[in-house]
């Protein structure tokens, strides 16, 4: 009777084992692998430099397909008006009053200032849920071997430019891979033989295809449309002579370009070209599907080298370009493709900035992030559901020009210049839902709106240790 017994138990202990195998397994086919992430960043690309935001000088189509898959935003923001300190609060979560890097501090002979070493960054988020990272183009936020290089920040794998001074050229002597300087010997003694983007674009597509199986986050910080107004010659020839009169550069810092016009064109050609085979790629993996592309720029159009962002409308209905924290130099395109997930052809007005990616990330995983952040997630928005969170405001400081703050809240949109010379500088005030050019400075009309704002930018910062980012210097305990 015991053995019976026994074997009874047996037979039911293996049938409670089968089902919950088998339960497990249906639900883990039910369950879909967590979605890749791919990160694409270009380099002073304005807010109209392509043709599905208004540019009609030349076409993006590779880019424009993207949006009709997916979803085009009209009110995303750069995290600065220049590179470092954009980047900083794309990686952080933070906006620049509160932010390390808050501007493009330099560090001879290679890189830029570093972040802290205990920097919380979107790639250690999405390291720690499981996926494989990497960093690929223009980092900025560390030197070589500093305590904020990409493999200290949260990457499994670097490839490119670690200085962004360096990326200024397009045919260097030597990248970074990982920790290693990689000589490119078809670049030295004025050569011109290997175009640096080619090469990144290259390992950016070997990353996704060696890691197809598992989730992976790419960030890819393309260098173009940045001066050097430089680009392959099987792309300027299609541009050369479109474009008269041509817009020359012959100054010392930039390399000579007798054709800066024609040079623009064909750098956002090679660009798009990338994202079209980006896409192409996945879509060959089979991975398309599971698979959040987002597109943007880190800031507004650049005046250097010879671009003439005038000539090409490069910011669109928005006063101000790179270095301005008026509209022109902080509004961004924002592209973001998720097939089944994200609506065809949609568009939103959802008013973002790029400290929301860290938290967009961390709701996509389901893993809260454990430091304080400033951005809010847009997860609701991609996914065309209830219950986004809106900002109650946005905050930009600029170190440079004599200091420059900016705040949006609602449709109030507030400017002050020259604060680092004068902390009781003048509030420009602008009303974007009728007058998104800010041609028409109503401060004088809303009393009770400038004084609301003037409190706010002062709280909305902490002062930062570097000496070379303060604001406010008779004024400046604001604190978190």
């Amino acid at each position: 009777m015991i053995n019976a017994q026994k074997k009874l138990q047996c037979l039911c202990g293996l049938l409670v084992v089968s089902l919950f195998s088998a339960f497990a397994t249906t639900a883990s086919a039910n369950n879909q692998a967590p979605a890749n992430v791919i990160f694409i960043l270009a380099d002073d690309l304005g807010y109209g430099d392509l043709s599905c935001y208004g540019q009609s000088k030349f076409q993006t189509p590779h880019i424009d397909a993207l949006a009709r898959r997916g979803m085009r935003f009209t009110q995303h923001y750069s995290g600065s008006t220049v590179c470092a300190p954009s980047r900083c609060s794309l990686m952080t979560g933070l906006h620049t009053g509160h932010t390390v890097v808050r501007g493009n501090a330099e560090h001879d002979p290679e890189g830029q200032q570093p972040m802290p070493a205990d920097t919380y960054t979107v790639a250690s988020h999405l390291r720690k849920s499981g996926y494989k990272t990497g960093a690929f183009g223009k980092w900025g936020l560390g030197y070589p071997g500093s305590v904020s290089d990409p493999l200290k920040m949260g990457f499994d794998q670097f490839y490119g430019y670690n200085c962004q001074r360096m990326a200024h050229c397009y045919y260097p002597a030597f990248l970074w891979d990982d920790a290693e300087r990689q000589m490119l010997w078809g670049n030295v003694a004025s050569h011109k033989h290997d175009y640096a983007p080619d090469i990144i674009h290259q390992r950016a597509l070997k990353f996704i295809r060696e890691n197809k199986d598992q989730p992976f986050f790419c960030y890819y910080a393309a260098v173009q449309p940045h001066a050097d107004m430089v680009a392959p010659e099987e792309y300027m020839k299609k541009y050369r002579g479109k474009y008269l009169p041509e817009s020359e550069y012959s100054e010392d810092y930039y390399s000579a370009q007798p054709e800066s016009h024609a040079a623009f064109a064909a750098m956002v050609h090679v660009l798009d070209d990338y994202v079209g085979e980006l896409m192409k790629e996945l879509d060959k993996l089979g991975i398309a599907d599971n698979t959040l592309v987002i597109f943007t720029s880190d800031n507004g159009p650049h005046i250097e080298g010879g671009h003439d962002p005038e000539y090409f409308d490069s910011n669109g209905i928005y006063r101000g370009l790179k270095r301005d924290l008026y509209e022109g130099g902080i509004r961004v395109p924002m592209i973001a493709s998720w097939p089944g997930k994200i609506e065809p052809g949609s568009v939103s007005e959802h008013v973002s900035a790029f400290w929301d990616f860290l938290p967009t990330m961390a709701e996509l995983v389901e893993r809260p992030v454990d430091t304080p952040i400033d951005g809010v997630s847009m997860l609701p928005t991609l996914l065309g559901k209830d219950g986004q969170k809106e900002h109650e405001f946005l905050y930009w400081e600029f170190p440079d020009r004599n200091g420059r703050v900016a705040m949006r809240k609602g449709k109030w949109k507030a400017v002050r210049y020259n604060v680092s010379k004068d902390p009781e500088s003048p509030l420009e005030l602008y009303d974007l839902s009728i007058d998104p050019g800010e041609s028409r400075n109503v401060a004088s009309q809303h009393p009770d709106v400038v004084k609301d704002m003037n409190a706010r930018l002062q709280q909305s910062r902490t002062v930062p240790d570097d000496p070379r980012f303060r604001l406010f210097p008779q004024n400046a305990a604001a604190t978190r």
